[in-house]
């Protein structure tokens, strides 16, 4: 199964509901919402960086990451963003693909 990288920030109305439900709360909510998109939750931590939380899980495919993360987005409660990871196999894969590119102004 692929494997995503969901990176958050809280929106005003996200962190009072951080501050009500709490960390816990919330973790159980990320893990079943990922479990009803036939996925499965690898780790979930909380930051005080750039970014207030880095969640690691595996989804079915990419349209299903696209439909989470704009039901995320919709809700309102975070500024999130979903990249997907790749694992050192798959980008040996990658590097043996030869594509015809030609650099601008060559």
């Amino acid at each position: 199964m692929p494997k995503f990288l969901l990176q958050s920030t809280y929106t005003i109305e996200g962190l009072k509901g951080l501050i009500t439900d709490g960390g816990s709360k919330r973790v159980d909510v990320v893990r079943k919402t990922i479990e009803a998109s036939g996925g499965r939750l690898e780790s979930m931590y909380f930051s005080f960086g750039k970014n207030d939380t880095y969640v690691v899980f595996d989804l079915p495919d990419h349209k299903s990451a696209a439909a989470l993360a704009l039901a995320i987005r919709a809700a309102g409660g975070l500024d999130s963003r979903i990249t997907p990871l790749l694992t050192a196999e798959e980008v040996d894969e990658a590097v043996r693909v030869k594509e015809a590119y030609e650099p601008p102004g060559r």
